[in-house]
């Protein structure tokens, strides 16, 4: 008598992360207001709380708003964290932009060196100074649906010096240029946050070894 064996279970799909996305985009003036105060509040909440403790239902207390008002813009609390935190790159990057320029990847290795350590002096501290930008970048790092911002925003700025440096020098290697920029973006922000997290290191210290790290290895490119 043949077995009969049993059947396999389908594997289940996987779940769908988190709607991210803002319902809609305020046009009138109060509406807008609604917004910023929104975003204001939950910045605020996320400075004092964390983001496992931030809620909607905690943001609407604060901001004085009924959960359909609030609800009527973002879904979930992870969709004001990516507005939030797509902010905060999009300010950060604006300084980034400024310095990737031909004129900057020219520079002898000693003025380079000095201009990544202003640069990164500068992103840290208007981190530091936003609201909530503490927790804003470790939740862009920690919250697995919220990843692809921080993702797509080194990108761009990984583009942005790409671009700079092989404009300053055609004959390097662009993927050696490319793979460079990129680790040096990955190694900025992931010495910020260590800074954020152990606030005992020097952050001047800090930040000098991390621009003599990277201008040594641009060194090495521009030589090819």
């Amino acid at each position: 008598m043949a077995t009969t064996r049993p059947r396999r279970r389908s594997a289940a799909p996987p779940a769908a992360g988190p709607d991210l996305e803002a319902k809609a985009r305020p046009r009138q003036e109060r509406a807008q207001d609604t917004f910023e105060r929104i975003l204001a509040v939950t910045a605020e909440l996320l400075g004092e709380l964390g983001i496992e403790r931030l809620s909607t239902n905690l943001v609407c207390e604060r901001a004085g708003l009924t959960p359909p008002a609030l609800y009527r813009y973002f879904p979930n609390k992870y969709a004001l964290l990516r507005e939030l935190g797509e902010r905060l790159m999009a300010v950060q990057n604006e300084l980034l932009a400024a310095w990737a320029t031909p004129q900057t990847m020219k520079l002898p290795r000693p003025a380079f060196e000095r201009s990544v350590l202003v640069l990164f002096a500068q992103t840290l501290e208007l981190t530091q100074q936003a609201p909530g930008g503490v927790w804003i970048t470790r939740a862009l790092r920690a919250v697995p649906a919220l990843q692809e911002v921080r993702i797509g925003s080194h990108r761009q700025v990984t583009g942005l010096i790409e671009a700079a440096f092989m404009s300053a020098w055609p004959e390097a290697d662009r993927e050696r240029v490319r793979v460079l920029a990129r680790l040096s973006v990955e190694a900025s922000y992931a010495t910020t946050e260590m800074l954020f997290d152990d606030p005992a290191l020097d952050a001047q210290a800090v930040g000098t070894t991390l621009a003599s790290m990277i201008a040594s290895q641009v060194v090495v490119v521009r030589r090819g």
